[in-house]
């Protein structure tokens, strides 16, 4: 659970959460350890079926597209580079450039770089941290359950919408963006 809850942090904040108890001296040895381990198997980290579709609907549509992530920018571009979606998004911001979720700097950044009015911003997030972020940025928010954190803490944060599947987040993209 505790694991599970830090998804979407700085890996800075999610050590503090999920370690609580290790010292700082071990910070460095405890982040070396979590990147062999993740590198390990980085490239076995698939995308949720239906996204790429999406994705590509989304930006046939004309809608600009921009990630907010706990990952580090490197972290970012390994991914986005074995996913192949290094040329879907339209501006990034990553742990290691702002302060991490659920403060609002990330998605405020990306708004002022893509000149993007909050009223026609919204947000979708599978973590409680990315609901936060959005409503500490003043932007409304879609939330999926099918994600890092469970359906009901996402509800009780009061999102737009919970979609359950990327299709009922398609559905609802279709019919209300």
């Amino acid at each position: 659970a505790r694991a599970r809850h830090v998804i979407g942090l700085g890996l800075g904040d999610a050590l503090a959460y999920a370690v609580p108890d290790l010292p700082a001296s071990g910070h460095d040895r405890m982040v070396e350890r979590y990147r062999h381990h993740f590198l390990a198997r980085d490239a076995d980290l698939p995308l949720f079926a239906g996204t790429r579709e999406l994705l590509d609907s989304l930006q046939l549509r004309g809608h600009r597209l921009a990630i907010a992530t706990g990952k580090s920018r490197a972290g970012l571009a390994r991914a986005l580079k074995h996913l192949a979606l290094e040329n879907v998004f339209d501006a990034t911001r990553c742990a290691d450039q702002c302060a991490s979720k659920p403060a609002p700097d990330m998605l405020i950044e990306l708004m002022d770089e893509l000149a993007a009015d909050r009223t026609r911003t919204l947000m979708i997030g599978d973590t409680a941290h990315d609901l936060g972020m959005a409503a500490n940025a003043g932007v409304a928010a879609i939330a999926v359950g099918y994600g890092a954190h469970p359906p009901e803490q996402l509800e009780a944060l009061a999102p737009l919408a919970l979609a359950m599947s990327t299709a009922e987040l398609a559905t609802w993209l279709r019919e209300h963006a």
